[in-house]
């Protein structure tokens, strides 16, 4: 639909936005097209999950926003409203507080997913008439992923007796393997933002992020920006995502290493981690969790393994060779205990830059992978079923359990 917008004076705009404006003899870049991601929009199942829970009306809503700005400011509130209103619906609707807006299981993670992937498709095909430049485009869309994975939103109350816990999950990935699947990490985000557990020392609050399984975002420091604010003020933390099937691991090792398997855009990338100060950049991180508490605990029906394989170069050598007891001296990693993808990798990011902060000997963290959520037998074109939401619901309560107990280990 061809939108119309009321164009500002150029020096208001620029007071306004900080941004220069596009002249005459400068139009504004034309806008991109969907990215390969927001491509998978379009089909059967993404539509059926937004229908069904409600979240089908998000996206349009921007869109009559964005249709109403008159500046570039303007329209930058709304995204940014928008965006935290889509997290705060995610997180109400996963913890049973409003309208469900459908029959689909509240511990849904998908719902905000394919949402927020209408929004930024609806910004960045957005041509408003008083022009976009590149960078202005770009920084809506990096306002609107913050504001809807709860980036901008992780809040502590004060309390000296209340333990400050801080959790990471993911978006669904491998929807080209299928495109109705759902992330159990990104769903225990949504099922723990903001609530407070009960330990044997007193009440921990849990504060969570969700994010994008996208190599470039990773390059481009999403993770060091969302957690560095936190981490010297949380009592324990744990990245979180989905690894094999039934059951847990506590991840060991972490190793700085990029396998090459492709992201939610068909990009692959096979390459050492890229870090800020390479030069001080080890091979290896180690998880500071309570891991013999944890894997020695009752914390539900899947077993849980402290996993300290990892695969490297030996020092010296030029083949890799799989070490179940952890890397040697001088080793180069070639995977962590939790793989060489994006897992790995915020585990990698997590610990380096905890350590960075001179906080490896204060600040227990590090990894969980979760079983692989499952569909039940027969289920070959159905968006959900029973066994499905028993399974994701079975893995949330699991990882609180965890929670707990790493929290009164540490």
């Amino acid at each position: 639909m061809t939108r119309i917008r009321v164009r500002l004076g150029l020096l208001g705009l620029a007071l306004l936005t900080g941004f220069s404006t596009p002249t005459a003899a400068s139009a504004a870049p034309a806008a991109p097209s969907p990215t390969v991601e927001e491509q998978r929009l379009d089909r059967a199942a993404p539509q059926e999950i937004l229908r069904r829970s409600g979240f089908d009306a998000l996206a349009p809503r921007l869109a009559r926003a964005l249709d109403s700005a008159r500046s570039y400011g303007e329209a930058r509130r709304a995204v940014a409203r928008e965006g935290s209103g889509l997290w705060r619906h995610a997180v109400d609707r996963a913890q049973g507080r409003g309208p469900d807006g459908g029959d689909l299981s509240r511990d849904d993670d998908r719902p905000l997913y394919w949402a927020r992937l209408g929004m930024t498709r609806e910004v960045r095909t957005w041509e408003p008439r008083f022009g976009l430049t590149d960078r202005e485009r770009a920084a809506l869309l990096d306002e609107l992923e913050r504001t809807s994975r709860g980036q901008d939103s992780v809040r502590y109350p004060h309390g000296k007796d209340l333990k400050r816990i801080l959790l990471t999950g993911f978006d669904p990935f491998t929807l080209d393997r299928d495109i109705r699947i759902s992330n159990p990490s990104g769903a225990t985000a949504l099922a723990l933002d903001g609530t407070v557990l009960d330990t044997a020392d007193g009440p921990a609050r849990v504060e969570t992020v969700v994010f994008p399984v996208r190599w470039q975002d990773f390059t481009d420091g999403t993770v060091e920006r969302a957690l560095r604010p936190h981490l010297p003020r949380t009592d324990l933390f744990t990245t979180v995502s989905q690894g094999r099937v039934g059951r847990f691991d506590i991840e060991r090792t972490n190793g700085a290493w990029r396998g090459g398997f492709g992201d939610n855009d068909n990009i692959g990338r096979t390459e050492t981690v890229p870090v800020s100060d390479p030069a001080s950049q080890p091979q290896w991180t180690t998880t500071t969790l309570p891991h013999a508490a944890i894997v020695t605990a009752s914390t539900g029906r899947f077993p849980v393994y402290d996993n300290t394989t990892v695969t490297e170069i030996p020092a010296g050598g030029s083949q890799p060779v799989v070490r179940p007891d952890g890397p040697t001296p001088g080793s180069t990693a070639r995977a962590g205990g939790g793989g060489d993808y994006l897992s790995n990798e915020i585990a990698y990011r997590a610990t380096l830059l905890r350590d960075r902060l001179g906080l490896r000997d204060t600040l227990p963290g590090g990894h969980v992978h979760t079983p692989v959520l499952q569909f039940g037998a027969g289920n070959t074109t159905e968006v959900t079923d029973p066994e499905f939401v028993r399974n994701r619901l079975d893995i949330i309560a699991q990882v609180r359990a965890i929670l707990r107990v790493a929290a009164e280990a540490s």
